[in-house]
């Protein structure tokens, strides 16, 4: 499917005059493997996906990373897994984007060890944080310089007004509250030269207008900062916490948690694929977020399938994603060096 529509200005790149459409995936740890998979094959067989498509951005974090908001990760991430994933989406020309959200976060937080190497190591000017809080943006901004940063969606911002001042700040991209979807005469006040700046989630989980997606969000962010205070062996599974860290985010009463991608296309702000590819680009929208950092790997895989892929070769897009076995990845040093929480390596016992 070419979408047939005038290409706007702001748009076309000074040096190669083409356009793009732009998809921001989920997720750097979770869903890595599919990720590199999926970009791989778009290069190797471009005439299985829909004309013009990039991945613009993986987004996510790594475990457990304290600043990390939206979804809960617990667990733990070598060194040599952080860098050689960093490196494997930059080598394909995909920036990582790491998803700095937490809403429970306090100016004590930034002297997070942990967080701050993620950022030491992954600030080439390439890739990019989406941020939420204004000191932790301020602190970033004086320490990382190189990021572009991305204003989340965790802000829930739906006034025009305020949506306005965001666009004043020097933000790579804002990302809308998914509630403006589909309400074409809020989205056309949008003025058109900074429609290129603005990123739409177009499959949200939440329920439109959800009065306890706030709430969800904290109790999200108290689980990752639960996660990000066990000891490495507690991380590792090697010894039982006491508590698990994810319990309240885990028993959080919200059944979209468990919804398939095909049962949250009957909402209002959902947005189809014959939009995306008609009148949200006829309008001059052109970066696209797709959702899906915990869901199960089909679910994400249907979500690609829809959104990229022309029709007549979904069934084997979607066979060849869901039987693709990653490569293990070699270990070629000794001892393993793990990094804990506040960014110190840890040697590994010799067996």
């Amino acid at each position: 499917m070419k979408a047939k529509f005038h290409i706007p200005d702001i748009w076309v790149h000074k040096d190669l005059n083409l356009y793009l459409i732009k998809f921001h995936i989920p997720d750097i740890w979770v869903h890595k493997d599919l990720n590199l998979y999926l970009i791989d094959m778009i290069k190797e067989h471009p005439e299985y996906f829909y004309d013009d498509i990039e991945i613009a951005s993986c987004y996510g974090c790594f475990p457990s990373a304290l600043w990390n908001g939206g979804r809960a990760l617990g667990g733990l991430a070598l060194e040599t897994q952080i860098q050689s994933t960093i490196k494997a989406f930059n080598d394909r020309n995909v920036p990582i984007r790491y998803t700095f959200t937490n809403p429970t976060l306090t100016e004590k937080d930034l002297k997070d060890k942990f967080c701050n190497h993620l950022c030491a190591i992954a600030e080439n000017g390439f890739n990019e944080l989406i941020v939420n809080k204004p000191f932790l943006e301020d602190y970033v901004r004086r320490n990382y310089p190189k990021f572009p940063l991305v204003s989340s969606t965790v802000k829930q911002i739906e006034d025009y007004d305020q949506l306005m001042e965001e666009f004043k700040k020097d933000y790579k991209l804002v990302v809308l509250d998914y509630n403006w979807n589909n309400d074409f005469e809020k989205l056309d006040k949008i003025p058109q030269e900074l429609r290129s700046r603005v990123e739409i989630l177009i499959n949200p989980y939440c329920t439109p207008h959800c009065k306890r997606r706030k709430q969800h969000y904290e109790v999200l962010g108290e689980s990752q900062r639960k996660c990000s205070k066990q000891t490495i062996y507690e991380q590792l599974g090697a010894v039982r916490s006491v508590k698990d860290p994810m319990e309240d985010a885990n028993n959080f009463n919200c059944p979209n948690t468990r919804y398939n991608f095909y049962q949250i296309t009957h909402y209002s702000t959902f947005v189809s694929n014959n939009d995306v590819y008609g009148r949200y680009l006829d309008m001059g929208f052109n970066n696209f977020k797709i959702e899906g950092r915990v869901l199960s790997k089909p679910n994400v895989i249907e979500s690609y399938v829809y959104y990229l892929v022309k029709p007549e070769y979904r069934d084997r897009v979607r066979l060849e994603m869901l039987t693709h076995r990653p490569q293990v990845e070699e270990i070629k040093e000794h001892p393993r060096l793990f990094i804990d929480k506040n960014g110190r390596e840890i040697p590994q016992r010799r067996v």
